[in-house]
């Protein structure tokens, strides 16, 4: 594919050893330095170090690229050096469209006043949403941040739930009172998007934490895992920490996932930390860690696989730096005028789904006419899914303080016997709805 980031995947190094003279690093420090992190074409070839015997766990260091997998899998087997079948491919060709065609939708939807509040959009990251989410089964788990419609399009969530949803409509995934940042799915096991950085990692530790609970102490057959998305500006935050150290110590089956777009808002990652790289927090915690290209889903989709096999074989977490971008503003208020534009179009040129569909093509996988099917298709989804969202019944004026306190009716029952919510001077002087 077009992209040529490089993936390492990294076994946690326990050594503690201070000796070693600064100006006499070793091959490993130099590959591994940050300057051939962010943006970087460098290749990284497969090395190893052995750690110090007097180490609390025995590991090695290795980075492997994902060209050295691919290599590998067409040396084994000559007749099959495919990334992907064409059933994988059209599927993930699918998946990524209707996350692009729905946030673009979105956007018009926002401009003419059919949404309100913030809406972040998700436009160039399909890609780590797809890569990851088409591995799981419906019984896995999905965490993710206020940039969540995407996330909840790939585990499943219907276009229409998400749509309305976002009209504020009782035939959204949240009955209406989620909205953009909080799509949330008991059916599809999709736990929530949550509109402040870091809130939703405690809350997938703990979903992992149950499956492993789940397994050991009720003895049930489970082997659920939980995949944890969040953004660059999440890891500065005491939550990523503490839920590392948890996960690492339990041996939880989750994965962390950094969607490192290079911008919080409008501050750059290399300003804001003070180690770019953040996989290497993974190898801090005792568990792998991960830097991938977040603009090729076939890359995202290998190192996903090894990731989420191995949470599934009781192995622990693994923390993944997808090296993305965002082809949009921090969210549709947002005028995007920080960012450098020589930056934007550089990244434009490395759009995922360009990037797969000239994969496919080339290793006629697919046709230009099954290509073109699939997004017409998915352009009357989306467009079934505005009708639908308009056209269902706003939230009826009882049901404003619903799910609001632990009294799933709102202030409970008052003096003469009845929810207070269901009293019309009870909610006189809030907000029309």
């Amino acid at each position: 594919m077009a992209c040529s980031a490089t993936a390492k995947i990294v076994q946690p190094p326990m050594s503690i050893n201070s000796t070693r003279s600064p100006d006499k690093s070793d091959t490993c420090t130099k590959l591994l330095r940050p300057s051939a992190f962010l943006g970087s074409n460098k290749k990284l070839f497969s090395i190893s170090k052995t750690i110090s015997p007097f180490s609390r766990r025995s590991a090695t260091v290795v980075a492997v690229s994902s060209d050295v997998i691919k290599k590998k899998k067409v040396e084994s087997n000559p007749i099959s050096n495919l990334l992907v079948t064409k059933e994988e491919g059209l599927l993930l060709y699918e998946d990524m469209v209707l996350g692009r065609s729905f946030e673009d939708m979105c956007a018009q939807m926002y401009y003419r006043g059919k949404m309100f509040g913030f809406v972040h959009l998700y436009n160039g990251q399909e890609a780590v949403s797809t890569g990851f989410i088409k591995l799981l089964g419906n019984r896995d788990c999905v965490v993710s941040t206020y940039r969540d419609h995407v996330h909840a399009l790939s585990k499943g969530v219907p276009a229409r739930a998400v749509m309305s949803e976002l009209f504020g409509k009782t035939t959204g995934c949240c009955r209406g009172q989620g909205g953009s940042m909080h799509m949330f799915s008991k059916e599809h096991n999709v736990l929530g998007g949550f509109a402040f950085i870091g809130e939703g990692i405690p809350v997938a530790t703990g979903a992992a934490f149950t499956s492993k609970y789940r397994r050991e102490v009720m003895k049930e057959d489970c082997d659920d895992v939980t995949l944890a998305f969040f953004g660059d500006g999440t890891c500065n935050n005491g939550q990523f920490y503490e839920c590392l150290n948890m996960a690492a110590l339990w041996k939880l089956p989750i994965v962390f996932i950094v969607e490192n777009n290079l911008w919080a808002i409008g501050m750059s990652h290399l300003r804001a930390t003070s180690d770019p790289q953040i996989w290497k927090k993974g190898p801090a915690f005792g568990m792998p860690g991960v830097h991938v290209d977040g603009m090729d889903v076939l890359k995202v989709r290998e190192v996903a696989k090894e990731a989420i096999t191995r949470a599934r074989r009781g192995e622990g977490p693994t923390l993944v730096e997808c090296e993305t971008y965002r082809f949009r503003g921090h969210s549709l208020a947002d005028p995007d005028e920080l960012r450098d534009p020589a930056e934007k179009a550089h990244y434009a040129t490395r759009d995922p789904i360009t990037a797969l569909k000239k994969y496919l093509l080339e290793n006629s996988l697919a046709s230009e006419s099954e290509l073109i099917a699939i997004e017409k298709k998915i352009e009357e989804v989306v467009e079934d899914a505005v009708e639908f969202a308009d056209e269902s019944p706003v939230p009826a004026r009882s049901q404003l303080l619903e799910n609001v306190f632990a009294d799933p009716r709102g202030f409970g029952i008052g003096p003469d016997g009845k929810y207070r919510c269901e009293d019309p001077k009870f909610t006189e002087g809030t907000a029309q709805v």
